[in-house]
């Protein structure tokens, strides 16, 4: 089942203790965030309220005693939009209240899928596959029917492996 728009939004909200992202891709091409990133490449200071409207999201879950995190997968050397999620995005999204940690599989995979799919997954039992072109483009966000144990093991082997984004910024950034 493919979840659009509004059908979207509700699924995610509609969590009740956790949301957790596996997040993979190395680049996200967003039209959203597009003017953000050239922005940050040509030098220029982040702009007043970058993200906002996540954060009070972030903060309206947490308000409420839910969780949210996730593990951004990497490789060295980081891309240009990797670059620019550390500098402007992560920091911002941790303050808020989310959960970051990454994975760097530069020399190990864990077994992980690393395929051109990222996952939310809602209270240990929903998944939802966000879809991926090669180019980062999202194609669509699809609900996973069927077992949930295989993302249930596969969350659990990236945060055993996965660091907190502080200490991986301290150490490769």
């Amino acid at each position: 089942m493919l979840l659009d728009g509004d059908e979207w939004r509700r699924t995610f909200d509609a969590y009740e203790r956790a949301a957790w992202r596996f997040e993979a891709q190395p680049t996200y091409t967003m039209p959203k965030e597009a003017e953000n990133v050239a922005r940050f490449l040509r030098g220029e200071h982040k702009p007043e309220g970058h993200n906002e409207r996540w954060h009070e999201r972030v903060r309206g879950f947490v308000a409420t005693g839910r969780t949210i995190g996730r593990v951004r997968i990497v490789r060295q050397p980081l891309t240009d939009y990797q670059r620019y999620q550390f500098a402007w995005g992560i920091p911002g999204n941790i303050r808020a209240g989310e959960d970051i940690r990454v994975l760097d599989v530069t020399h190990d995979d864990y077994g992980l899928p690393l395929s051109g799919t990222d996952w939310w997954m809602f209270d240990a039992a929903r998944v939802v596959h966000l879809n991926f072109r090669p180019d980062g483009t999202q194609i669509n966000r699809e609900l996973v029917t069927g077992d949930v144990a295989p993302y249930l093991e596969w969350q659990r082997i990236a945060l055993a492996h996965a660091v907190p984004f502080s200490e991986y910024v301290k150490d490769n950034v």
